[in-house]
């Protein structure tokens, strides 16, 4: 039986009376790939603030690893083993790539010669070695997103959460970044990731998540979202619809 790392339980967040995220349940199991999707307002950034400790939700639990993590702080959570990126990146501009991903090699590096011996690798394995003496306020887009999955590389974590980390990336680049996503995800880590660049996330995904107006509409394997009505007409839009309509009359 798959072995859940994280569990969103009837998870509801309001502001004011506005509901953000209402009522939501689903979990990720070790070593899967699960993307969240939906249009934009659906409450899929609100939802990872929930679950990484920047909002704590009215109501619900979220779990990781066993543990009840609702309302922890960051830290706390980072520690455990779960970290995430932002939609905007956010590296430590004046200072280089390495300093970068040094920081979050302290997490857990008893020495200064263990933190440089975690960077190292974790540039290597992210293709940012030949630019860790850049200043990461130089880098372009795509390097900077990868920064920050370097970054929370070198914090070991167990499972990451993406935030639109393909979000702005040419072909080439979002390529790139699902080849580093099925990467990290055969090096054992799981992977949370919320995106629109569709024909990105659907190939690398076990399973899928769909938000709307804050609600979870619908959960199954990409194939079957694809093939979801409800999901098409809320978000996929009708190029999707047709598609899926053309491949079941074939059936």
């Amino acid at each position: 039986m798959p072995r859940p790392l994280l569990e969103i339980q009837n998870v509801t967040m309001k502001f004011g009376n506005l509901v953000a995220n209402d009522d939501v349940s689903f979990s990720v199991n070790e070593g899967e790939i699960v993307s969240l999707i939906g249009p934009n307002g659906a409450g899929k950034t609100t939802l990872f603030n929930c679950i990484s400790g920047f909002y704590k939700p009215v109501s619900g639990k979220i779990i990781f690893d066993g543990k009840d993590i609702t309302g922890k702080s960051t830290h706390e959570i980072t520690l455990l083993g779960l970290t995430r990126t932002f939609q905007i990146v956010k590296p430590l501009k004046e200072m280089t790539v390495k300093e970068n991903v040094l920081t979050g090699a302290f997490l857990h590096a008893k020495n200064k010669k263990e933190a440089e011996q975690i960077a190292q690798k974790v540039l290597q394995t992210t293709h940012l070695w030949e630019k860790k003496d850049m200043l990461a306020g130089s880098l372009t887009i795509a390097d900077k997103k990868r920064l920050e999955i370097a970054r929370m590389l070198a914090t070991r974590p167990r499972m990451m959460m993406l935030d639109e980390a393909m979000a702005g990336l040419n072909r080439t680049e979002v390529k790139e970044a699902m080849e580093l996503c099925l990467m990290l995800n055969r090096d054992g880590i799981t992977l949370l990731i919320v995106e629109h660049v569709m024909e990105a996330i659907m190939p690398i995904s076990n399973r899928v998540v769909v938000l709307s107006a804050g609600k979870k509409i619908a959960e199954g394997s990409p194939e079957q979202i694809i093939n979801n009505e409800e999901v098409i007409k809320a978000y996929l839009g009708e190029r999707y619809y047709a598609k899926s309509r053309q491949a079941n009359s074939r059936i």
